[in-house]
């Protein structure tokens, strides 16, 4: 029986991620069911992709992702179920596949249209639970919806580089419980376009001109404990997954600051690169 991943943005108060978990074993009573993370940003369909981009590529092949993130079916915003890279998802047509897919090419979309056959004003509990609990059983997506081609795009997604290629603006796409800063800007389109040229990278009043692979890579454990600097210890890297990361060494955004509310960054501030 392969494993149902949930990602929304509920939080932990409410009864909703009881009760969608409730359903699916009152579906299948021998199914295994993961919380990616139910602390999503309301509405924020950016923080979810970053993270389930991140996350599923974790679990084992036909592994099923509920993704509950403005779920709400509308004209605009329809429901599909979609195959890539050999996992299922299933959620709202709202962009947030388009930004797993920016590499992968899915094999298969389906716009779900079973909600005829379903009242209901929940759609993550009623219509995406049968959904999944229709696939973990080994049906097929046709069975559920109509094929589409196409997914809808999240506008503005990408880092921008200019026409002379020495300068990428990027932006601040996640913020993560350290208060570090993620950028939309990846070491590949970095190496690619900078080409081993010195480089800038601005934030607001903050600036980098190296980019390390650890956080600890920034400390100098050569020197005395009591000389280093290591306590607000700026310092900019490629983080797990592969990605423009601005933090503050062993920061705490609820004591010593973190490099959000330092650096005065909040999602989608803009972060520069230029190379020379």
């Amino acid at each position: 029986m392969p494993i149902v991943t949930l990602t929304t943005d509920f939080g932990e108060k409410d009864h909703y991620v009881g009760a969608v978990k409730g359903a699916i074993y009152n579906e299948l009573h021998d199914i295994k069911i993961v919380d990616i993370s139910h602390s999503i940003s309301p509405f924020h369909i950016t923080e979810a992709a970053y993270i389930i981009q991140n996350a599923y590529r974790s679990f084992p092949p036909g592994s099923i992702h509920i993704i509950g993130i403005d779920s709400e079916l509308s004209p605009e915003n329809r429901h599909i179920a979609v195959e890539l890279d050999q996992h299922y998802f299933i959620c709202a047509n709202n962009g947030i596949i388009s930004m797993l897919a920016s590499e992968i090419k899915p094999e298969k979309i389906v716009e779900i249209n079973i909600h005829d056959r379903i009242e209901t004003n929940f759609p993550v509990l009623d219509v995406f639970v049968k959904v999944a609990c229709h696939i973990a059983r080994g049906g097929t997506l046709e069975v559920i919806g109509k094929t589409v081609e196409e997914v809808k795009q999240l506008v503005g997604i990408k880092p921008v580089v200019n026409t002379e290629e020495n300068q990428i603006i990027g932006n601040v796409i996640y913020i993560d419980n350290y208060g570090n800063v993620v950028c939309n800007i990846s070491k590949t389109l970095f190496e690619k376009v900078g080409k081993g040229r010195n480089f800038k990278i601005t934030a607001r009043t903050a600036s980098f001109n190296k980019v390390y692979t650890n956080y600890s890579d920034a400390i100098n454990f050569d020197i005395p404990q009591e000389r280093r600097e290591e306590d607000g210890k700026k310092l900019a890297l490629w983080n797990s997954s592969q990605y423009l990361e601005l933090a503050i060494y062993k920061s705490n955004p609820k004591s010593v600051g973190s490099a959000s509310t330092l650096f005065g960054l909040e999602y989608w501030d803009t972060v520069t690169v230029n190379f020379s």
